[in-house]
C-alpha cells in the first residue's frame, strides 16, 4: 500500500508538471535561496554546478539544483512557472525556434539579440551572452579518413557521398528545416545509406569503422576523444547554437549580486574547454559537481584579477 500512495504521488506531480503549474516548494519560499534548472546532459549539469558553486562561494545563498529536465521548452515553462530562477544552459538556435517560435537565424549576431530582446519583452528574462561555446551539429569523420582522402569541409565529401555510410541521430533524419531532408537540397548530395542511432553510439560506430560519416555535437568529449575531426559547415547549414545563462529579472533584482557573477562566465568557457569538461564526465564518468568544483578553483573563480 504504502509503494502505490508513492506511485501516486509521483504521477500527480508529473501530472502537475505536464499540466504547466508550479510546483510547491520548487521556486522556494526562502529569500536566501534560489534554484537553478538543467536539462539531463552532462554538459547542462556541468554548467549548473559551476553557477551553483560560483553563486555559494561569493554569497550567502543556497542554490538548489533543478536536474533532469525533459528539455530546453521544458526547463523554459518552469522559468515562467516561477519554479526556477537560472537556467544553466539555453542555445539560441533551440529557443528561437522553441520558446520564440520563429524561424532560423543564420547570423549568431543577430540571433543572439533577438533571444536577449524578446526574452526580455515576453518573459522579464535576462539572456546573457554566450559563454563562449555554441552546442551545435557537426559532421564528423575520422582523423585518419579526412588525412587520407584530403578532406577539410562538409562539401569536401560530395564525390565520396555515394559509397559512405552515415550514422544519424533517428530525429534529425526526419527534422524539417535543418534536418537531413534540407541538408540535401543545400549541399546537393545525400550519402549511400544513413543509418538512424542513438546519438551516443556514432562515435564508437566512427572510430570503429562501422560508420564513415557520424553527426555529432560540436561539445561532445567523445570527438576528441575518438580522434574524430568536425568538418567546416562550409555552406553555413546549421545555425547558431551559442550558449548561455538565463535568468529571471525577478531574482536579479531580489539579489543583484547574482548579476555580476553571471556576468563573469560570459566569454570564458571555449569549445575545446566544454569538450573537455563533459568527456570528463561522460568518458570518465566523474561526477559533474567534482569536474565544476575543479575547473572553478584552477581558474579562481574568474574573480577579476586586481
Amino acid at each position: 500500500m504504502k509503494k502505490n500512495k508513492f506511485v501516486i504521488s509521483i504521477l500527480i506531480i508529473f501530472s502537475i508538471v505536464l499540466t504547466g503549474c508550479s510546483l510547491p516548494g520548487l521556486s522556494g519560499s526562502d529569500k536566501n535561496s534560489i534554484s537553478v534548472g538543467t536539462i539531463s546532459t552532462s554538459e547542462s549539469q556541468i554548467v549548473g554546478q559551476i553557477i551553483r558553486q560560483l553563486i555559494e562561494e561569493e554569497t550567502d545563498l543556497t542554490v538548489e539544483m533543478v536536474n533532469n529536465l525533459g528539455s530546453s521548452i521544458v526547463v523554459h515553462q518552469a522559468m515562467v512557472n516561477g519554479d526556477v530562477d537560472i537556467s544553466a544552459t539555453r542555445y539560441t538556435g533551440t529557443d528561437l525556434a522553441g520558446a520564440l517560435k520563429m524561424e532560423p537565424v543564420m547570423d549568431a549576431e543577430k540571433a543572439m539579440e533577438i533571444v536577449q530582446t524578446e526574452f526580455q519583452k515576453q518573459f522579464n528574462q535576462k539572456w546573457y551572452d554566450s559563454y563562449g561555446f555554441e552546442n551545435s551539429y557537426a559532421f564528423t569523420i575520422t582523423a585518419e579518413l579526412a588525412e587520407k582522402e584530403n578532406i577539410e569541409k562538409v562539401s569536401d565529401l560530395k564525390s565520396l557521398a555515394g559509397d559512405l555510410a552515415f550514422g544519424v541521430d533517428n530525429s534529425w533524419l526526419n527534422r524539417k528545416g535543418d534536418g537531413y531532408e534540407g541538408f540535401v537540397e543545400e549541399y546537393g548530395f545525400e550519402f549511400g545509406n544513413a543509418f538512424p542511432m542513438q546519438i551516443g553510439l556514432v562515435y564508437q560506430a566512427a572510430a570503429s569503422g562501422d560508420m564513415d560519416v557520424v553527426l555529432a555535437y560540436t561539445t561532445d568529449g567523445r570527438i576528441k576523444a575518438f580522434d574524430l575531426k568536425v568538418l567546416e559547415d562550409d555552406h553555413n547549414f546549421f545555425p547558431p547554437y551559442e550558449t548561455s545563462a538565463v535568468a529571471s529579472n525577478d531574482i536579479l533584482e531580489e539579489h543583484p549580486e547574482i548579476d555580476e557573477l553571471l556576468e563573469r562566465l560570459v566569454g570564458k568557457i571555449d569549445t575545446e574547454m566544454m569538450q573537455e569538461l563533459n568527456y570528463e564526465a561522460d568518458g570518465e564518468m566523474r561526477e559533474p559537481a567534482i569536474i565544476a568544483k575543479e575547473f572553478l578553483e584552477e581558474n579562481n573563480y574568474f574573480r577579476d584579477e586586481e
